[in-house]
């Protein structure tokens, strides 16, 4: 669980890989460098954007990354796993931004307060952003059309997101910039995995392109857990380098259904 001092800030480096992978290095896919450049223009106009895509792609790295790069300190994150009431957003919000004290009882008082601290600037990232109800989505678009904000809001999610935002006009003719985190080409594999992982670096490259067919499927997540799986093999066979033989059993721990 965060404490209370990090709570709704960008979590550390090592968050960034699934399963906090050992070793694992960020390497500037063009996901991730177009990710970099909406946000940055995004902070630059004070404007919304939405950054989604399938799980396991990579959204939450590239915008993580790029705001930990470009706005470390002003960036705030909110996360719901189920749908909120605007009551929880204001909550939610209230304990991201560090605001003093206890809070308010009232909507009206409350939404006072959310308005003056958001006079500051401030980088918020709706992550998991499918979840959030129409009304939350107005409420957002409440504080962030406030004459006086001075806020920068980056949707992010998975499946439904973009439909979501899509089908409110609102707030949709007000999307800044969309960017859909697809699967990574074999070009691209080939070319960053070795840089992904030290215990890719000398890999063969007809191995790598296996392993990515045959089971990763340009999903970066996928390949995080296939290189955690390869370092337990490879700790309790002795080996010292990646071979096909020990590659199929890592990714035999894949579900066929996740490996499809």
């Amino acid at each position: 669980m965060p404490t209370s001092s990090r709570r709704g800030r960008l979590p550390g480096e090592r968050e960034d890989h699934f399963m906090r992978l050992p070793g694992a290095q960020i390497v500037s896919t063009r996901a991730l460098l177009t990710a970099r450049e909406n946000v940055r223009a995004a902070i630059e106009a004070k404007a919304m954007i939405c950054i989604y895509g399938q799980a396991g792609h990579g959204k939450s790295f590239a915008v993580n990354a790029s705001l930990r790069e470009l706005a470390p300190k002003l960036t705030r994150r909110i996360q719901f796993r189920a749908r909120p009431s605007t009551r929880d957003l204001r909550h939610e919000l209230f304990h991201a931004l560090g605001l003093p004290g206890r809070p308010p009882s009232h909507a009206i008082e409350f939404d006072r307060m959310l308005r003056t601290a958001l006079q500051e600037s401030w980088v918020l990232v709706c992550d998991e952003a499918q979840w959030l109800s129409k009304l939350c989505f107005e409420y957002l678009r409440y504080l962030r059309d406030d004459t006086d904000s001075d806020l920068t809001i980056v949707f992010t999610g998975g499946n439904g997101c973009f439909e979501m935002l899509q089908s409110e006009p609102m707030l949709e003719s007000r999307v800044y910039s969309w960017q859909e985190i697809g699967r990574m080409s074999l070009e691209e594999v080939l070319d960053v995995i070795p840089a992904f992982h030290p215990l890719w670096a000398e890999a063969e490259a007809d191995l790598i392109a296996l392993c990515d067919q045959e089971a990763a499927h340009g999903n970066f997540r996928a390949w995080a857990k296939i290189t955690h799986h390869l370092i337990t093999g490879m700790r309790e066979s002795g080996r010292k380098q990646v071979d096909e033989e020990l590659l199929r059993w890592a990714y035999s721990k894949l579900s066929t259904r996740q490996a499809a």
